[in-house]
Order: C-alpha cells, then structure tokens, then sequence
C-alpha cells in the first residue's frame, strides 16, 4: 500500500518583518534542507485556524523580529503496511534533514495506484500453465547481445 502522508513543521525565521516575509523564507530554508536527497517533498504553506473562533489566520507568528512559520510537508510513502507506518518512515526521512525543528503528522491518506487494476490483470496472465516468455515475445525487449549483433 502506498500513502500520501502531510507533516506539518512550525519552521523558526529571523530578522523578519512581515509574515509573508516569513513564510518565503521558511520555504526557501526548508528547501534547502531537504533538497537534493528529498526533493519529492512538496512544501506549502500551513493552514492556522483560532482555537476558540475557528478563523483563519496567517501562517506565520512574528514577534521581536522573529517568526515561527507552520509549513505543511507533503510526501508519498510507498509499500507500508499501514498508516502508522507510513507516518513513521515520513517522520524519520523528514525529520532527520529538518534538526530541531517539530513536526507533527496532521494527514495520511492511502493512494490509489493507477496501475492497481492492470497489475492484477497481468497476474492472472501470468498465472497460466503456459511457462514465462513463451507468447510474450511481441512485449519482451531484445536482449543486449542481440542489439549489439543489430547494431554491426
């Protein structure tokens, strides 16, 4: 099973003035942390709601020139088996790029695989008596002697 799973970051900037100051810059140190080894995180802003009210607010905090910025780190995780575990190995691969820096599990969904349907499919091909590459030349690929023999 494969998930998508989203952590959210509270991301410390400083010398800011502006919350959107803030998050530019959060992004842009997050970015920098986990690139190149985890450049298939996607990075996007967190989404604050007031506790009491529920309304939105900014995603940054700024006070003295500092901030606290709440980024949402999106990644897929592929072959667990199961959400705790998918949240675990996202925690652990994200987590050990971004030092002291809090995350928290806020999402895990399982993807659909496109492929599921024609991978069970081609299962039940194989699962025939007929022995393996026999019927399947049209779809095999030469072998590499072969091109070579081609190519002379």
């Amino acid at each position: 099973m494969d998930c998508r799973v989203v952590v959210e970051a509270a991301v410390p900037v400083y010398d800011v003035e502006t919350a959107d100051e803030a998050v530019r810059i959060a992004i842009s140190k997050t970015g920098e942390m986990l690139n190149p080894d985890l450049s298939y995180v996607e990075i996007d802003m967190g989404e604050r709601a007031c506790p009491n009210c529920g309304d939105e607010r900014e995603p940054a905090f700024i006070a003295a020139d500092e901030g606290l910025v709440a980024l949402e780190l999106e990644m897929t995780v592929f072959n667990v088996e199961r959400d705790e575990h998918a949240s675990r190995v996202a925690r652990k691969e994200i987590g050990q790029r971004l030092d002291n820096i809090p995350l928290e599990v806020i999402e895990v969904e399982p993807v659909e695989n496109e492929g599921d349907d024609e991978e069970s499919e081609t299962d039940d091909a194989t699962d025939s008596t007929e022995p393996p590459g026999e019927g399947e030349s049209e779809e095999m690929l030469p072998e590499f002697e072969e091109l070579m023999d081609e190519r002379e």
